[in-house]
């Protein structure tokens, strides 16, 4: 798996297509300012083992395969598509 840096600027300019690629690839892209690392796009899997680390629900001290908690797997995800609401039929070739 790849990690990517990515200048914010530039970041800003390929958003979609970076957060495609998080999110069917697994890649990570750090944002940078000025060469430093100012934040992260990470898929929702690498968020929810964050969260879960960040909230003790793992022991990282232990050895061994690591068993997920006990609870129901999140949804998965939904394209920004099906949350717009509905709206007029939009003309021939427009936002292409």
């Amino acid at each position: 798996m790849n990690n990517v840096e990515k200048p914010v600027t530039e970041a800003r300019k390929e958003f979609a297509d970076l957060v495609n690629r998080v999110a069917y690839t697994g890649e990570r892209v750090a944002l940078t300012r000025r060469g430093k690392i100012m934040a992260a796009l990470v898929s929702a899997e690498d968020l929810e083992l964050l969260e879960s680390l960040r909230a003790g629900r793992y022991d990282l001290t232990q050895t061994g395969p690591a068993a997920p908690p006990d609870r129901p797997q999140p949804a998965p995800l939904r394209i920004a598509a099906e949350y717009r609401p509905p709206g007029p039929p939009r003309p021939p070739g427009f936002g292409r």
